[in-house]
């Protein structure tokens, strides 16, 4: 296979050089952000949370699994790019039916290797989630396209990843109606456990889902900005106080945002498997997986305690209403990928509609 050379530039000017892999495309832009996983690439690349950014992976070595459909999170991926120090040139694992390069290629999703992943997650620290460029383009051409991408400020990714029709998933007891403002597989097989789960798209209104009488309302992980959800922050607030709610990473932000809560951007997101969050109550530490890029601002919540809090920065990680059923976390207890700490939460959920709704 013929060597494709290509070019990073973000638009502050720093280049790296490398080669290109995956779809081919002259030039790929995006919000360049970087995640820590040491496995689950797939799922990672995978998650439709990431629409709108280029994924930096930080362990040097990927792809060497394969991939297969088993660990999909979405029918396909909605990243712009991904960025690796060293694509593996074999899958070994009899798990796998194809290689990433290939499963990169029949999803139109755009690859460059040989990067110094080390030195651009540095810069990304330094600098924050900047904007990029990658391609066989020139330097100026990509330095141009990098200063032109918009990132995820302020701009409505839930509609490009939401479902457009409902269906119905699972065989549980419970009814449980699920926004999909990019929702996850994996997401879904918990809660397939727990409910016959109706997924609507994220503009349905309250009204509607009130009319389908669930026991619960789930609030799905999805990508960008919340305050560019208006119209899911006003539903949210008019099911309030009717019906339970549990709400995962953006669903956790939507929840605190109609509660009243400010929400903000970090400086270079949180995206990895292996953040420390302590959980108040007990005190106990969790290793939990996660990816988002804004999050809700410390004491905005008068109505609502802190349940948990992230041990690296501070930041909010759970909340729960003191006055509703409603509670909601940050980070990924369905842990696709990621540590699997935190899946108790999904036996809180079920035991917060049995509170309320009674027995299934």
């Amino acid at each position: 296979m013929s060597v494709r050379e290509a070019l990073l530039v973000l638009s502050d000017g720093e280049v790296f050089e490398g080669e290109a892999f995956g779809a081919e495309v002259p030039v790929a832009t995006g919000e360049v952000v970087f995640n820590t996983v040491l496995t689950g690439y797939q799922e990672v690349i995978t998650d439709p949370s990431y629409a709108g950014q280029i994924i930096t992976f930080t362990y040097p070595h990927i792809g060497n699994y394969g991939v297969t459909p088993i660990d999909d999170e979405s029918a396909r991926p909605f990243a712009r790019g991904v960025i690796v120090r060293e694509m593996a040139r074999r899958r070994s694992s009899w798990r796998s039916d194809d290689d990433l390069d290939a499963f990169l290629r029949r999803h139109g999703i755009p690859g460059i290797a040989g990067i110094d992943t080390r030195r651009l997650t540095r810069h990304l620290r330094d600098t924050g989630a900047i904007s990029g460029a990658f391609g066989a383009a020139d330097e100026a051409t990509l330095l141009a396209a990098a200063k032109a991408e918009p990132g995820t400020d302020g701009i409505d990714l839930v509609a490009q990843v939401t479902c457009n029709q409902p269906f119905t998933i699972g065989t549980g007891p419970r009814r449980v109606v699920a926004y999909d403002f990019g929702i996850k597989a994996t997401m879904l097989r918990h809660l397939g456990e727990l409910a016959t789960l109706e997924v609507v798209p994220a503009s349905t209104p309250a009204a509607d889902v009130l009319a389908r009488n669930p026991d619960g309302v789930f609030l799905s992980n999805g990508p960008g900005d919340p305050a560019s959800v208006d119209y899911a922050v006003e539903n949210i607030r008019q099911l309030l106080g009717e019906v339970p709610v549990f709400g995962i990473c953006l669903g956790h932000q939507l929840l605190g945002a109609a509660l009243g809560a400010e929400t903000y951007k970090l400086k270079f997101g949180h995206h990895g498997g292996n953040h420390p969050v302590r959980r108040i109550a007990t005190g106990a530490v969790e290793i939990t997986s996660q990816n988002h890029n804004f999050a809700v601002a410390e004491g905005s919540i008068p109505m609502a305690d802190v349940t948990h809090v992230n041990l690296n920065d501070g930041v909010v990680e759970g909340i729960a209403c003191r006055d509703v059923p409603a509670f909601s976390v940050q980070y990924h207890p369905e842990a696709g990928p990621g540590p699997h700490d935190a899946r108790y939460l999904f036996d809180e959920f079920e035991s917060l509609m049995k509170r309320v709704r009674g027995a299934a």
